[in-house]
């Protein structure tokens, strides 16, 4: 017993050493709360039972009721959603703006001023999002209805999470849509990046191991399939060696392209439109419009028209 004592008490005095956790503490503060996954798990779930009325949540939605129905989940939304961004506000502070004489207050009128900004955008989140509910429809021919694209298809809440996770990010609110995106990524294996830019009609047949970086850009009625990767070939360095972040280094897709299963595209590089991505190509280099890329044998090629 003496024995286990000393070594838990070696590893309590080295976990305890400010350079052993300075790199990987985020030091809080009783009034300035962290980031709650499961607040931001019941955010995404009402978003869904918003955007998608009478599929999730209370389904009894008839048309004298729904605005009822509405008001009542978007004044959860709201108080939920304020308390989310202020928290991610909080966690994007530093020290001394931490402990400036009314901080807290600032960052909780701006965080409900956001919250509800962002709910003035679901009627465009929601226009997006019929579009992509059609492309996956019509795209995929063993598809039933658009209630069972809704319901079942995982494409449908990584990219339901992916708008609404855009959208916070484009009002500049830190944190919170990496959250919302990573959640979907762990529950569909889809990951797409809050910040990249994504068309409307766009879909992801089967889905897992899709990867779309943070500054990609997507056209109107792109169609990807499972395991494809929308990546950055390289990570220029600055003067101390370090990747530079925040450079445009992933792949612009134009309108009207099919990329098929595992295919790779990686770099600044652009698929024109009306083109067709082999599956399994390795692509580091500009597609002209109206192409297609297959392998032939062990080397991809180009066939144009």
């Amino acid at each position: 017993m003496k024995n286990i004592n000393k070594t838990l008490k070696t590893a309590i005095e080295q976990l305890s050493k400010k350079s052993s956790y300075r790199s990987v503490c985020h030091k809080t503060s009783a009034h300035y709360p962290m980031p709650s996954i499961q607040n931001l798990e019941r955010i995404v779930n009402i978003l869904r039972e918003i955007l998608f009325p009478g599929y999730f949540g209370n389904s009894l939605i008839r048309n004298d009721s729904i605005s009822y129905y509405i008001g009542v989940n978007v004044e959860k939304l709201h108080e939920l959603l304020s308390k989310e961004i202020f928290a991610g506000l909080c966690f994007a502070c530093n020290e001394e703006e931490i402990e400036e004489e009314g901080k807290g207050d600032s960052l909780r009128h701006t965080a409900d001023r956001m919250s509800a900004e962002f709910i003035s955008k679901l009627p465009d989140i929601r226009k997006m999002l019929v579009t992509d509910v059609e492309a996956a429809y019509l795209g995929d021919p063993a598809a039933q209805s658009r209630g069972e694209v809704i319901f079942c298809y995982p494409a449908i809440r990584a990219i339901s999470s992916y708008r609404i996770a855009h959208v916070l990010y484009e009002m500049d609110v830190p944190l919170i849509p990496r959250f919302i995106t990573e959640m979907a990524h762990s529950e569909t294996g889809i990951d797409i990046h809050p910040r990249a830019t994504i068309g409307e009609y766009f879909t992801i047949d089967h889905g897992t191991g899709v990867v779309i970086g943070a500054t990609t850009i997507i056209g109107k009625n792109v169609q990807l399939y499972q395991g494809v990767t929308l990546g950055a070939k390289s990570f220029p360095l600055d003067e101390n060696g370090n990747p530079i972040k925040g450079i445009d280094r992933h792949p612009i897709i134009e309108d009207n392209v099919i990329i098929y299963a595992q295919a790779t595209i990686l770099g600044r590089v652009r698929i024109g439109a009306n083109s067709i991505i082999g599956g399994n190509v390795w692509i580091t280099t500009d597609v002209p419009p109206n192409s297609k890329v297959v392998q032939s044998g062990s080397r991809d090629k180009l066939l144009k028209g």
